[in-house]
């Protein structure tokens, strides 16, 4: 199967996938979900190992050439493992990587190398035990911590990135310790806006920690550098003036990064999603589980894709946050 390479309306050439693979999550981050208030997808709604390859496949036909696999956390999806080798095994995807809380990496990261995983982003947003089990209603700091350590030691991995959210009132008394653990350590810390995600719908502009702010305390704490920004990335990578070690900012607030977008997303029940923010999906599960061939998926994910948004409009007048939450959205 031969395509044209897959561009939006907006002249957006689209070469990054996102995937998620599960809604279930182990931690209960407060900015992501209500903890007594959770639902989670009906299994039978869930794509099953065979039809993520299939739809992978004719990503892949239309050009795609970098696929990250997410959650939910998608550590807790059984079978992942063999999964992700199997998608490793597919020819055309240039770089295959894995977001995960990190809980489980202790007992998985060894095998999702060998399977085929070569980047590895970790969600970690403190670093002190009170501080994370505030965040995420959990008391599992020690079990990241030691999966990072085995990732970091596991031969063959790739850049290894440290993903916070930036929260006000928790993350600025952390910094010290992420500028320490990016300093010591062979991870990139990246420092994320918190954004219009929650389940319990609150948030407003006003409580961001920016970006910008974030920085500024940092470059107090050690001087920084900036790096120059790749093409179609997320964040905005700095160096510590002496050279030990680097920091990111992923700013999509303060900061849009919409103009070279070149990101898609499919949900753990098959939906594609054209931007984090879509308010619309395309069912991809419905029309492959009535026997749709690759051609006829292709043109049905070729018209969405055409229709992307121009930008997310976060903080604009008239913004609208979308009905899915972070977690069954996928990052």
């Amino acid at each position: 199967m031969t395509h044209e390479p897959l561009v939006d309306g907006h002249g957006r050439l689209i070469t990054d996938l996102r995937v998620s693979v599960t809604d279930l999550c182990n931690l209960r981050c407060h900015y992501c979900m209500v903890p007594d208030t959770v639902e989670w997808l009906p299994r039978d709604e869930i794509l099953r190992h065979e039809e993520i390859v299939e739809l992978v496949q004719v990503f892949v036909g239309l050009g795609v050439r970098e696929i990250r696999l997410t959650g939910g956390e998608p550590l807790v999806r059984k079978g992942f493992v063999g999964l992700a080798g199997r998608i490793a095994g597919i020819p055309g995807i240039d770089d295959l990587s894995v977001t995960t809380n990190g809980v489980l990496l202790e007992r998985d990261g060894p095998a999702l190398i060998a399977a085929g995983i070569r980047r590895v982003n970790v969600s970690l947003d403190a670093l002190s035990p009170e501080r994370f089990a505030q965040v995420t209603g959990r008391d599992r700091l020690a079990q990241v911590l030691r999966g990072l350590e085995v990732l970091r030691d596991t031969p063959g991995r790739g850049r290894i990135k440290v993903n916070a959210v930036g929260l006000r009132g928790v993350t600025e008394p952390e910094l010290p310790a992420f500028v320490a653990l990016a300093r010591a350590q062979p991870y990139q810390v990246r420092f994320i806006e918190n954004m219009p995600l929650g389940a319990n719908r609150s948030w407003t502009r006003d409580d961001v920690l920016t970006g910008e702010e974030i920085r500024g305390l940092i470059h107090a704490i050690a001087p920084l550098q900036p790096v120059e920004r790749e093409a179609h990335a997320t964040a905005r990578v700095y160096r510590f003036a002496d050279g030990r070690g680097e920091v990111g900012f992923i700013n999509p607030v303060s900061e849009p990064f919409c103009d070279d977008c070149n990101r898609i997303r499919l949900t753990a029940d098959g939906r594609l999603r054209t931007c984090l923010f879509s308010l619309h999906e395309t069912d991809l599960r419905g029309p492959l589980r009535a026997g749709a061939g690759r051609d006829e998926l292709a043109a049905i994910i070729r018209d969405a894709v055409w229709r992307k948004e121009l930008k997310h409009r976060v903080g604009d007048p008239g913004f609208r946050q979308p009905a899915r939450t972070m977690s069954r959205i996928g990052g």
